[in-house]
């Protein structure tokens, strides 16, 4: 089974958690003043993936806009930063690259004991 991006995960590792916390605090503010003010707001996100050399590492460029409705107008702010990211089997996204393997552990594997143990 291929691992596919945990994107909860990933927004918590773009831009070291600011991402994170900026798409949070845009949801609040429109939120907030789409009840104060009647009028729609709007949140954008945009992902843009470009490849980092011949490497498995991408630079994924995350902006996000958004339109907070105000009485007379609106105020509109936009924002853009890059994160490097690995690029794991099946294309999952990681902040740090996947080198774990699938360790064979038998008997007496971690001490390298085998007295005592049965077959």
């Amino acid at each position: 089974m291929t691992q596919r991006t945990n994107i909860a995960e990933l927004l918590g590792h773009l831009n070291a958690g600011v991402f994170e916390e900026q798409i949070n605090t845009a949801l609040s503010d429109i939120a907030a003043n789409v009840c104060t003010h009647g009028k729609k707001g709007e949140l954008v996100l945009r992902f843009n993936i470009k490849q980092i050399g011949t490497s498995n590492q991408v630079a994924v460029t995350h902006s996000l806009k958004s339109v907070v409705p105000k009485a007379r107008g609106k105020i509109t702010e936009e924002t853009a930063t890059d994160t490097p990211l690995h690029v794991g089997r099946g294309g999952e996204l990681t902040l740090f690259p996947n080198t774990q393997t699938k360790m064979e552990l038998g008997a007496g594997a971690a001490t390298g004991r085998t007295d005592g143990v049965r077959a």
